[in-house]
């Protein structure tokens, strides 16, 4: 008995020891299928675009854009890319928010028929990868000329080469070659700007000697041959085969080898915010240059007018607008004077008898600050003569109108002041003692002493006939007489 006591405390002690072990089991069978997933899934891939000339704009936007993809844990960074160039500050700012990213920059010119002049090369070459879409370019880095004083005069200007005399590039196609006649000045930025572009293709092991030949000689390249002298790593057709081509691959990134897992990776298209969209329109040359108009005339009919309010407020809120957008475009000062000369000329000839010269000098001074305001000849940064002579146009004719207001209130008889109370209709207010023909009346808000050749009583309308001093002479108000 007891002995089968013992045999059934074991069978139930071994079969719990089973169910714990299949518990286990189990357990340790769900486990890697639960973390699976969360293992396995890749890193996202944010996608930034330039589209149009390189900015204050896009340099905000791909600086924050870098520095969010960052955080949120992106492991890499597409730069898709179509432009012509841009400002030479607002491309460094981009590279060097490459230079320090943590993340991965993989810059790609697309879609087919986009380029990456100028500026757009540097920040390929600056990337940790470079890639093209079939039927894209990239190259003519040559720094443009900028104005003012530093300016290459024009005698100084290489003379024209005829098209047979054109050098022949790798590409099969031509640009120009060093001129010793050059300035200073133009030596100076394209030695500069060689020095610049050949550091950062040492820095990424790309072709050198090529992309000093593309600011000194201005070349270009497609995207096959590109990729043949090693100055792009990657032609792809899209956005999702270049994510399938990194898939694998190592990249360093601020001293710190990282292997891309980009296959199945989700892509982020992080657009544009309001904000760079924003700074995109006023800091467009032309939108500047209304802004600055629209505000410097709010403020002056605010002057005109006190009290009124809303011309006052738009007027200075256009102005800080255009202001903020000025400081940040390469802007001739001089340029800015003379359109605020000019303004102030239009609006002094409608209070001062210039017949003419101060509006006509106004007008000249305008139109020539604003074909110099932006000092650059990048493409995309300057400002339409069509539209110079448009503002010019409506400010000689609120000008115009502003003069005949002038006139016609000139003209207009005088309806305030001591001169002009006859005919004024007031009342009695207060009869001075043992004096019925004596009082005070209210006429115009103010309190008057009144005589009369007739009798006066409180509350009484009365109309003034003549002055003498400070004492008004007055009839009843239903009396025409004069004093009767």
């Amino acid at each position: 008995m007891f002995r089968q006591k013992q045999i059934v405390a074991l069978s139930r002690r071994i079969a719990s020891m089973a169910s714990i072990c299949i518990v286990h089991a189990a357990i340790a069978l769900l486990l890697p299928a639960w973390w699976l997933p969360a293992i396995a899934a890749p890193a996202p891939v944010t996608l930034l675009t330039i589209d149009g000339a390189i900015g204050p704009a896009n340099a905000d936007y791909v600086v924050r854009g870098l520095s969010r993809a960052a955080k949120e844990g992106s492991q890499l960074v597409i730069l898709q890319m179509d432009t012509p160039g841009g400002l030479d500050t607002s491309m460094r700012s981009i590279i060097k928010a490459i230079l320090i990213s943590p993340v991965p920059v993989a810059s790609y010119v697309a879609p087919a028929g986009a380029r990456a002049a100028s500026a757009g090369t540097y920040i390929l070459y600056a990337s940790h990868i470079a890639a093209m879409a079939p039927g894209t370019n990239l190259g003519a880095a040559t720094p443009v000329q900028i104005g003012g004083p530093g300016a290459e005069p024009e005698h100084e200007k290489p003379a024209p080469h005829r098209k047979n005399d054109m050098p022949r590039n790798e590409s099969g196609g031509t640009g120009s070659t060093d001129n010793p006649a050059a300035s200073p000045m133009t030596r100076k930025q394209v030695n500069d700007a060689a020095a610049y572009i050949r550091g950062l293709a040492q820095l990424r092991g790309r072709n050198a000697e090529w992309a000093e030949r593309a600011v000194r000689e201005a070349v270009s390249l497609p995207a096959e041959e590109a990729l043949k002298l090693h100055v792009i790593d990657y032609v792809a057709a899209d956005t999702p085969a270049l994510v399938g081509r990194l898939d694998g691959k190592k990249v360093n990134a601020l001293g710190q080898d990282k292997q891309l897992q980009t296959r199945g990776a989700p892509v982020i298209d992080a657009q544009p915010d309001w904000r760079a969209k924003l700074l995109a329109v006023i800091t467009n040359p032309s939108i500047a240059l209304l802004l600055m108009t629209v505000g410097v005339y709010g403020l002056i009919f605010e002057f005109m007018n006190p009290g009124v309010g809303l011309p006052g407020v738009a007027g200075a809120i256009c102005l800080l607008l255009a202001l903020y957008a000025l400081q940040l475009l390469p802007v001739n000062y001089a340029g800015l004077a003379l359109i605020f000369l000019g303004m102030a000329f239009m609006i002094a000839e409608a209070f001062l008898p210039s017949f003419g010269v101060l509006g006509l000098g106004g007008i000249a001074a305008f139109v020539a600050g604003a074909l110099i305001l932006i000092d650059t000849e990048l493409p995309g940064y300057g400002i339409p003569v069509a539209l110079i002579a448009t503002v010019a146009v409506l400010s000689a004719l609120l000008m115009a109108a502003m003069t005949g207001l002038a006139l016609k209130m000139r003209r207009r008889a005088v309806v305030g002041g001591l001169d002009n109370m006859i005919g004024s209709v007031g009342e009695v207010v207060k009869m001075a003692e043992d004096a019925p023909r004596e009082g005070w009346a209210q006429v115009r808000g103010e309190t008057w002493r009144v005589i009369s050749n007739a009798p006066l009583h409180r509350a009484q309308k009365v109309r003034v006939i003549a002055r003498s001093g400070l004492v008004l002479k007055v009839v009843p108000g239903g009396n025409n007489g004069q004093g009767e």
